[in-house]
């Protein structure tokens, strides 16, 4: 897949090359770039919707900042593609997200011109403010700091914690809101009504008009443009809406709303706010999908639509003809199948509800289903509050993202018993997303906490039932944790049956040596057993279903039997099962040799699942390899 590269962007590989060009050759450029990110895209998946809404922006804010000694973050990362193309990895750009290519996201270790790594969203404004800060205690006067935050990262709490200490910082910042109405799913809350009553404002659109006739269109007025822009600054103030404006309370001065798409004009106006201290925000309105037509009319689907035909926009299927399902789509249905024989049951989701099919249940049951945007705290106690309420609700988040709510899963779900079932979607490698959203973690920050319990299914029929079973009376605090992408049942839809807490199960006998397995990642044991049989090497396969309470009777029992023992998780072994086996054995004076398998004691980069597995050593012909040698000795 090679991406073509348009007559002004071939002459582009630094921002000191785009400072060459006419500004009246920023628009043609943009479609170059545009044309560049779809062919690239098209065939190698990656977020297409956000990166094509920030093409004109990338293009004004390289054009007039000085980058990378001014610092740009863009939050959330996957917006940031034109940046990428912009800043040196043009001709790396066909291997993003690929194993040992380029990330999808802006990493520090990949490019200077990446002043933060933003995987995760409404971080940016805290850094941001930090490097601001640093660079007036550096005595760094023309140091600009750019935060970009857009696709619904401002309703994350910590955006808002950032406004509230940027306001009074004096620091030399800027804020970008990129307002397109969505993050992958529609974006939802107060906030997000704020900015569109601002955007429909018939009295601010008035404004908005002024603003440009007193600039002239962004043209400097030299010493006077303080002074025109004080005069725009406090008839917004009293304007918008009739109210006060949000980001004018926090002590910003705000600018905008303006068209994110009229390069030209938004290149005049970042030239005119470049030169005014203190902090400041300028609101945007970009179209998520821009300039392709299938992006721009289901911006959910192409968010990240997998690969596509890059003319008509018909995406291509995955050939999931007989097929196992996705775990999201098992999740998804069977939560509706729960809803329907337990009335306290509703869902909650911090703006995933796509991603994790809990819009399934949203759209048959809108009452019962909550989304709460990018608020992974607050979707945590909520839940708590609606448990403590005679509620049960299943909280859905995913993994890497639940980190956020850690001191809320302690303190308002556990120490109060409450019986709050936390789903953990994309839990282990999730692949080409990289290091920042696998969920890698959860078993080892999960397991140290009172009261919860902590399950895994192996298949799509134990997920059922452990969703089944956590609904029960008397379950509290419940952690189901599973992978992305799909099962290994074609037919999953099995009748609902309890499970007994904290107990595991045998798969298959063996002899000498057997493997410990939690979740998913345990039908690679199975592959892996057929394939040793062969080579005369019996092997038994333990699943161990429930990491806490674990199965005690059956580790006694396996340790009794067996003298060498795999231990086998898709998270770190730093605290998962293979900790839990070793202390295990160390209380009860156990002798057999472990080799423990999981996620290293690294951040694993990005990659197919499967390369992932492999580097990590952990899919089936690793467990091979890793016995085979256990058996040499």
């Amino acid at each position: 897949m090679n991406a073509k590269i348009g007559n002004l962007l071939t002459g582009i590989d630094y921002p000191s090359d785009l400072k060459k060009l006419d500004i009246e050759e920023l628009p043609v450029l943009c479609h170059e770039i545009r044309q560049f990110i779809l062919d690239a895209v098209s065939a190698n998946p990656g977020h297409l919707g956000a990166s094509l809404g920030t093409v004109e922006l990338a293009v004004a804010l390289h054009f007039v900042f000085d980058t990378p000694y001014d610092k740009l973050i863009w939050d959330v990362g996957h917006q940031a593609y034109a940046h990428k193309i912009l800043t040196g990895r043009k001709a790396l750009f066909q291997t993003n997200r690929m194993y040992k290519g380029i990330s999808g996201f802006p990493r520090m270790s990949e490019s200077e011109y990446d002043a933060f790594g933003t995987g995760h969203s409404s971080t940016s404004l805290s850094a941001a403010l930090g490097m601001g800060v640093a660079a007036k205690l550096h005595r760094e006067k023309s140091r600009h700091h750019v935060a970009i935050i857009g696709d619904g990262a401002m309703t994350g709490g910590m955006a808002m914690e950032a406004l509230n200490n940027a306001g009074v910082s004096n620091a030399n910042l800027l804020v970008i809101l990129n307002d397109n109405g969505i993050a992958i799913d529609k974006n939802v809350g107060a906030i997000k009504e704020y900015l569109a009553n601002i955007v429909t404002s018939r009295t601010y659109n008035k404004i908005r008009d002024k603003i440009w006739h007193l600039l002239g269109g962004g043209t400097k007025y030299g010493k006077n443009t303080r002074a025109v822009v004080k005069q725009i600054g406090n008839a917004l103030k009293s304007t918008i809406s009739e109210k006060s404006n949000l980001f004018e309370a926090f002590n910003l001065r705000y600018f905008g709303p303006v068209d994110g798409h009229d390069v030209i004009r938004l290149t005049k106006l970042l030239k005119d706010l470049r030169d005014i201290p203190g902090p400041k925000l300028l609101h945007i309105i970009t179209v998520k999908g821009k300039g392709f037509e299938k992006a721009e009319q289901d911006q959910t689907v192409f968010h990240a639509p997998g690969i596509f035909d890059k003319n008509t926009g018909e995406l291509i299927p995955d050939n999931c003809k007989g097929k196992s399902p996705k775990y999201q789509t098992v999740f998804g249905r069977s939560i509706i199948e729960l809803a329907e024989m337990n009335p306290a049951i509703v869902g909650i989701t911090p703006a995933m509800s796509t991603g994790c099919s809990l819009n399934l249940m949203m759209n048959k049951m809108p009452d019962r289903t909550f989304d709460v945007g990018i608020a992974e705290q607050h979707a945590v106690t909520f839940s708590a509050g609606l448990a403590a309420a005679g509620m049960i609700p299943f909280c859905n988040i995913y993994s890497s993202f639940l980190q956020r709510a850690y001191d809320q899963i302690i303190h308002d779900v556990a120490i109060q018993k409450l019986p709050v079932v936390l789903c953990l979607d994309r839990a282990g490698l999730v692949g080409e997303d990289g290091a920042t959203h696998h969920g890698s973690f959860d078993f080892a920050y999960l397991r140290c906490i009172p009261n919860m319990t902590i399950s895994a299914p192996m298949n799509e029929e134990y997920l059922r039932n452990l969703m089944f079973t956590a609904q029960l009376p008397g379950k509290g605090p419940f952690t189901i944790r599973y992978p992305r992408g799909r099962g290994v049942m074609p037919v999953w839809k099995t009748p609902f049956t309890e499970l007994e807490i904290g107990k595991g199960r045998m798969i298959r006998h063996g002899d000498g040596i057997a493997i410990v397995s939690i979740g998913h990642i345990g039908n690679e044991a199975v592959s892996a057993c057929e394939i040793l049989e062969k080579e005369g090497i019996s092997v038994a396969h333990y699943d161990m279903i429930f990491l806490k309470p674990i199965d005690e009777p059956l580790l006694h029992e396996i340790l009794r039997k067996y003298k060498m023992i795999v231990t086998l998780e898709d998270a770190v072994i730093t605290g998962g099962l293979g900790s839990a086996v070793l202390e295990f054995m160390s209380d009860h004076n156990y002798q057999s040799t472990v080799k423990r398998l999981g996620i290293p004691d690294y951040f694993v980069e990005q990659g197919t699942i499967h390369e992932l597995q492999h580097e990590c050593g952990f899919d089936s012909e690793g467990i091979c390899c890793t016995i085979r040698m256990l058996v040499k000795t």
